[in-house]
């Protein structure tokens, strides 16, 4: 299965990727675990991760074709 992976700030500098072929994979807590295991910096960062343009805050399923964005914190005014 193939992800796209959309990364933004200080977390673009760490993870120097664009497409991701995940097999084994399900889940946004699977990939989330990929990542930091490969990028061992990000595990020291605090991200949130999107999917499909959607942000999300509990584990997730991966589709083939899926867009997961790895965002730094930000804040609104």
């Amino acid at each position: 299965m193939e992800i796209e992976i959309i990364s933004f700030g200080k977390i673009a500098e760490l993870v120097n990727l664009k497409n991701l072929n995940i097999d084994g994979i399900k889940d946004t807590d699977g990939l989330q675990k990929h990542l930091e295991a490969a990028f061992p910096k990000l595990k020291e960062t605090k991200y949130k991760l999107a999917l499909n343009k959607q942000i999300i805050h509990v584990n997730s399923p991966l589709a083939s074709g899926s867009v997961v964005a790895i965002m730094p914190p930000f804040s609104g005014g």
